[in-house]
């Protein structure tokens, strides 16, 4: 089934880490660490305030939307005309956590923006494991 013109998709990608719910927040929300497994940045968790990432190729603009410390983080991500929504979720397990991302608003014409997300998010989730396993 293909999407119409006014339907959204949503890249989804789900972990199941064996760490703690705070060890993996703070991968997520401390900037030298964030710059660690995904890019540069100047982000504070904090409900309104706008950040950039930023990489060889270009930056992504954002603003924080939600935080709710070890349990959620939802921030707005907008490069080269894809309006998106990025949600983390963090639900502990009896051996870490599930950690669950999922970045909604891809259109039905941004099919190349839709697969890059899908393919980037991978290697993303490959390079913030490899942080949390050195990370203290």
């Amino acid at each position: 089934m293909t999407p119409t013109a006014n339907e959204t998709r949503s890249v989804v990608v789900e972990r199941e880490i064996p760490y703690a719910p705070e060890k993996i927040w703070r991968a997520l929300t401390q900037p030298h660490l964030i710059a660690e497994w995904l890019m540069k940045n100047d982000f504070q968790p904090v409900v309104g305030h706008g950040f950039s990432l930023r990489a060889d190729w270009g930056a992504v603009d954002c603003r924080v939307q939600a935080v709710e410390p070890n349990k959620t983080l939802s921030y707005t991500w907008a490069a080269y005309g894809l309006e998106s929504v990025v949600t983390w979720t963090l639900t502990p397990t009896g051996t870490g956590t599930r950690l669950r991302m999922e970045q909604s608003g891809f259109s039905a014409d941004q099919q190349q923006a839709y697969q890059g997300a899908k393919h980037g998010w991978q290697q993303f989730f490959a390079n913030l494991e490899q942080v949390l396993a050195r990370a203290d």
